[in-house]
């Protein structure tokens, strides 16, 4: 089966059956991007994929970092991108990835080297029990049988293997080969299938003997099954639209999104109707004049303020869409305050984040919101009025208080918000700098992104990098301290984009432990919990070869950015350095100073 028709191009195949055939499915599927970390019992893959130009291959060595940059392939793809490994630990650092692939919708592909079966737990080098390591987070997964044909006389001279029988005859052992083989395809086509239509991530385990850096002119025929389809999905549109018609409070509330997934303009005709509120978080991709496009900046300030107001804010229908919701503070409110029944709209799963889901609804978001669009307003609810009023008034009163304050964080944020103007591809590490996006406003333009599956802090650079070759807009990762340097593996590659630009917040620890409960400024807060520390990443850049700034004041922050957000020709770092003592206090009495009297 011929299947690249590259003129001229002369291709080699690795001379291991069931290597190829996981290459040749990764074709025949289209999954056109791999990432190869370095090892030696994954040549046969590796050889596979390098010298067939339908790929594109790329060389990490970490492989935490690798499985990162290749989820954030997959998630600007929106399709499967592959991770390749050798035999042994090297697998187990895949884990983070695979868990936020899993949380995420993000179709990893991940392919692991293994030794033979029965050269597992006897004492040899680089061998684990990988069969099942990454299980619980995993869409589908093939454990795939070695072959019989492929260094015969080892395998045979093995007295623990159970293969084949001892003494085969030449026709027994081409049987055995042929049923492996067909075994093994189906396996392969079935999980490269799931990979794209459940969009999680997947395991193929490649166990190969020795010799593996052997080449042949010769492709395997391979028999190729068809991708399986979704089964259909009725739906009882006539009893949402009696629900949401007689609702005099609804509540949309909208998640991670990939950017222009929805209609914007189906959105607004949607807010027409006075008994309609929606709230979209940063990583919606979702800006709209009409919206609370800031929810802790509603309801922190209510929780001492003025709680009364939430028995009004409580929603009889809660419509949610989109993946992870970062807000804490909404989580607590739709808990404590339910909604009558919880609709959300995703083809593929429904979290109970607030203990009230009713229905699943599977459909993609803007097929449900071209149904409820039909349906006749209701004149006479004041729930968005009542919201509104209270939010912008909210709204007013700390615009006015981040006039006043001091560089900190909080600051720094406000002003590098603002100084977006073009058309970027922002992506966000976690804790505090994903928080403090969702209090400003961004370009409407500006596409969002942040691992919000596990809402880990590892992996924000990797992933950052991995997207930025594929997203054509200028990425900017905004990150903090402790993100930054955790990943710092996520630089070494020979990928990164000239144009690639790294925003450090860094507050000397892991600032948003002194926004929590504890004994802060104590020896044992400060070392088991903020982990202060005094680094920074002027050496790192000079390792890596970035451009690095650094600044410590608001007036050196403007200055600095009128420049650093300008196109460039390398990859430049700007060091934003606030004080750690003060970062707490300014953000918690932001919120105070919105309390409405």
């Amino acid at each position: 089966m011929e299947l690249n028709s590259e003129k001229g191009a002369v291709i080699k195949y690795t001379n291991v059956p069931l290597a190829q055939t996981v290459v040749q499915f990764c074709e025949l599927k289209g999954i056109r991007n791999i990432v190869i970390c370095a090892g030696s019992r994954n040549a046969p893959l590796t050889n596979g994929f390098v010298e067939n130009p339908f790929f594109k291959t790329f060389s990490i060595v970490d492989e935490r970092a690798a499985a990162f940059f290749a989820l954030g392939m997959a998630q600007q793809l929106k399709a499967p991108t592959v991770v390749v490994c050798t035999s042994g630990s090297a697998l187990l650092n895949f884990y983070p990835a695979v868990a936020e692939a899993h949380y995420s919708d993000i179709p990893l592909v991940i392919i692991s080297a293994d030794r033979m079966p029965h050269r597992i737990d006897i004492g040899d080098g680089q061998t684990i029990q990988q069969k099942g390591v990454f299980e619980p987070h995993l869409a589908d997964h093939a454990y795939l049988t070695p072959d019989v044909a492929h260094a015969t006389a080892t395998l045979l001279g093995n007295p623990n293997q159970s293969l084949i029988k001892k003494k085969p005859s030449p026709k027994e052992i081409e049987k055995r080969q042929l049923e492996i083989q067909l075994e093994n395809e189906l396996q392969i086509n079935k999980v490269l299938n799931t990979a794209k239509q459940k969009s999680g991530p997947v395991h193929i385990n490649v166990p190969m003997e020795e010799p593996l850096y052997g080449m042949t002119n010769q492709l395997i025929s391979l028999t190729y099954f068809d991708g399986g389809r979704k089964d259909s999905n009725e739906i009882d549109f006539d009893f949402f639209s009696q629900q949401w018609q007689k609702a005099t409070k609804k509540l949309i509330l909208v998640g991670v999104n990939f950017p222009n997934s929805i209609d914007k303009k189906k959105l607004e005709n949607l807010l027409n109707d006075p008994s309609v509120v929606l709230m979209t978080e940063t990583t919606s991709n979702l800006r709209l004049p009409e919206a609370v496009n800031a929810i802790d900046s509603l309801i922190a300030p209510l929780e001492n303020g003025n709680p009364n107001f939430f028995k009004t804010l409580q929603p009889e229908i809660l419509l949610t869409f989109g993946g992870m919701v970062v807000s804490k503070k909404v989580k607590r409110f739709l808990r404590d305050f339910s909604p009558k029944s919880h609709w959300h709209v995703d083809p593929l799963k429904a979290y109970d984040t607030y203990y009230s889901l009713s229905h699943h609804i599977r459909l993609e978001p803007e097929e449900f919101i071209s149904k409820i669009n039909t349906i006749k307003p209701v004149p006479t609810s004041d729930y968005k009025a009542k919201v509104f009023d209270q939010y912008k008034a909210q709204l007013s009163i700390g615009k006015q208080y981040l006039n006043k304050i001091p560089f900190s964080d909080l600051k720094a944020f406000e002003v590098i918000f603002k100084s977006l103007e073009n058309k970027w591809h922002l992506q966000l590490a976690n804790s505090s700098t994903i928080r403090y996006a969702q209090l400003f406003d961004l370009p409407e333009s500006t596409e969002v992104f942040c691992n919000r599956g596990t809402s880990g802090i590892d992996g924000s650079t990797a992933t950052a990098i991995g997207a930025s070759i594929i997203n054509q807009n200028p990425t900017l990762l905004i990150t903090g301290d402790l993100s930054f340097f955790y990943d710092i593996n996520g630089l070494w590659n020979n990928y990164i984009p000239p144009n690639f630009k790294i925003i450090l917040i860094n507050n000397s620890g892991g600032g948003i432990f002194r926004i929590l409960p504890g004994e802060k400024d104590t020896p044992k807060y400060d070392t088991y919990f903020e982990t202060v520390h005094r680094r920074n990443a002027k050496s790192i850049c000079k390792a890596f070869g970035l451009r690095y700034s650094s600044v410590k004041s608001l007036w050196g922050l403007r200055v600095a950015l009128k420049t650093f957000l300008k196109p460039s020709n390398k990859t430049k770092l700007l060091e934003v350095k606030t004080p750690r003592n003060l970062n707490d206090l300014v953000l918690l009495n932001y919120f105070k100073a919105m309390q409405k009297p």
